[in-house]
């Protein structure tokens, strides 16, 4: 497996000579991977707290870890005395997202491959992580929506069992529940109804408020999709 590396990268799997050539060159593959790092971050993010601060920190921090190897070098008393001068830097800011967590990692990564020398990994473990994070993005892996939704309205007087609505409910609702049934008042035979809903299809909505629009007696019909404020 060693020599497979060695044909691979075309140097010892010990890092080489930290020559200036060398030391260039891992620090602009750093930069062009970091690059790559923060445009497919940039193309794939979907949340609400998207940085520009982010995004080129990304690049920046790839670079410095580059740099940061090429000090190192095979120095163990380098290595040591570094680890306790970054010690005490303080980070202040707080990262909201895993995911913003697992991008900063990688950029730890790309950077120390690229600045250890090791070529081959760097590219192609970026190449790799760029293509399954696209694939994440695209597929939408993970996402989870159950469609809930909340339904109100108001009835002229009590729904009684032949009433049309827990059949039109049926039909879009894989489930619905009666949250509260209570009379408006001020003297008028009006109740107001409150159902959650679990939605089968989400863009059959406008068709269910049609269908419930069509029920004689019932006014104020309010629909209220739950899925993306819970996803935040």
């Amino acid at each position: 497996m060693d020599r497979i590396w060695e044909i691979l990268e075309g140097t010892p799997l010990t890092a080489g000579p930290f020559t200036p050539e060398a030391v260039l060159l891992s620090l602009l593959l750093a930069f062009v991977l970091g690059q790559l790092l923060a445009w497919v971050y940039y193309f794939t993010h979907s949340g609400l707290s998207y940085s520009r601060s982010f995004v080129q920190s990304l690049i920046v921090i790839t670079v410095v870890v580059a740099m940061v190897m090429a000090v190192i070098g095979t120095s163990i008393i380098t290595a040591v005395g570094l680890m306790g001068a970054l010690a005490i830097i303080r980070f202040r800011n707080i990262v909201k997202d895993t995911r913003d967590i697992a991008f900063i990692f990688c950029a730890l990564v790309v950077g120390m491959a690229s600045g250890s020398q090791r070529y081959a990994v760097a590219v192609v473990g970026t190449i790799i992580l760029c293509l399954i994070i696209i694939y994440l993005y695209v597929v939408a892996f993970g996402t989870h929506q159950p469609h809930n939704g909340f339904l109100r309205f108001v009835s002229k007087g009590q729904m009684g069992p032949e009433s049309p609505v827990p059949s039109i409910l049926r039909r879009f609702c894989g489930s619905f529940t009666l949250i509260s049934a209570q009379s408006t008042g001020f003297g008028v035979n009006e109740v107001e109804y409150a159902y959650q809903l679990m939605i089968r299809n989400a863009a059959m909505n406008q068709q269910l408020l049609s269908e419930l629009q069509k029920v004689e007696g019932l006014e104020n019909i309010n629909l209220t999709m739950q899925e993306q404020l819970l996803e935040v």
